[in-house]
């Protein structure tokens, strides 16, 4: 398995992991990589795999969330031809083919009892057993697995075998989500914004403007680093303007038009002008009343968040970036 991903960050609790897992990949012992979506758990596999005695041979993945249940097991063992509808010829299961090599398990927490059962013994013994056959075979398999799930409180609920957490977790290197390392978000963010910038063949790279950087550090990242790398892009490849690059649409899904919007718009909140400002002559038309309402809601709602921009659109139930460009167009952005 070859990436084109890099393991990047500079923060101490990921660069703690880090050091987890580089130190943990010189011993042939099962290691469980913990972690939410987007960490980059399948980065951190292939790292134990390539600093390992067993970097010559191959790296085998199976995803056990993507495969039916009835499927699991043939998948991890194989299967003898004949011994299930549909199976006409022998088929080699992840574990033989990860032979001398390693077997990267991502999902564990989505196998079922009964395949749980059967990797226990072929962790425990180093046999696997084809489905339809009568003889298992040696296999010689360093397990690596992976899970966004809490394992003891799943063997507290009767939902995974404590015994075979007990044998795959030898070490636990848990991965902290981008939230707890802010520091590496200007960092990543670069990273992906010049890598995006050439693949659209972009002589240079304008980087991103302050308030745009702002928001994206100060963004919680659900999908954590992958999540980071769709939102930068998508930035990288809109941006037409020269400069830095200043808008950042969190949610692409984000439309008037999606499926279940409201079907009317919301209703004004007044539509009565409010009283000019002293010397200010009133406005006459309907639209040039609305401006002078909207311009004065969003002054007193900055006065009243002391200015701050975040705080403000969090009052007014605005984005950052709805905020921002309400304020452009009534000229109160600073400078």
């Amino acid at each position: 398995m070859e990436r084109a991903s890099q393991v990047i960050g500079q923060s101490g609790p990921f660069l703690d992991a880090l050091e987890r897992a580089s130190r943990a990949a010189a011993l042939d012992r099962p290691v469980l990589v913990i972690g939410e979506r987007g960490t980059g758990k399948e980065l951190v596999a292939e790292r134990l795999h390539r600093l390992s005695p067993r970097w010559e041979h191959p790296l085998i993945v199976m995803n056990c969330a993507a495969l039916p249940e009835t499927l699991i097991e043939a998948e991890l063992f194989g299967h003898e031809a004949g011994a299930f509808t549909g199976a006409t010829r022998a088929r080699v299961g992840r574990f033989e083919e990860a032979h001398r090599g390693t077997l990267f398990l991502d999902e564990l927490g989505t196998l079922s009892m009964a395949a749980q059962e059967r990797l226990l013994r072929a962790v425990e013994y180093g046999e696997v057993t084809r489905i339809g056959a009568s003889r298992p075979q040696r296999v010689d398999v360093r397990i690596v697995a992976a899970t966004n799930e809490h394992l003891p409180a799943r063997v507290e609920a009767n939902q995974f075998r404590a015994d075979l957490l007990d044998r795959l977790s030898f070490e636990v290197v848990t991965l902290p989500p981008l939230r707890a390392r802010p520091g590496d978000v200007p960092v990543l963010a670069d990273h992906f914004g010049r890598r995006m910038a050439a693949e659209m063949g972009r002589d240079d790279w304008p980087g991103f403007g302050a308030a745009a950087m702002d928001a994206l550090i100060d963004y919680q990242w659900p999908g954590n680093v992958r999540e980071l790398r769709n939102v930068v892009e998508r930035a990288v490849y809109r941006w037409e303007r020269p400069g830095p690059i200043e808008a950042i649409e969190f949610d692409p899904f984000l439309s008037p038009h999606r499926p279940g919007a409201p079907l009317t718009p919301p209703p004004l909140v007044d539509h009565v002008a409010p009283p000019p400002s002293p010397g200010e002559e009133p406005a006459a038309d309907f639209k040039s009343r609305v401006a002078r309402f909207e311009r004065d809601v969003l002054t007193k709602a900055l006065a009243a968040n002391r200015f701050n921009q975040r705080q403000t659109a969090d009052a007014l139930g605005l984005s950052y970036d709805q905020l921002r460009h309400a304020l452009r167009r009534h000229d109160l952005l600073p400078g």
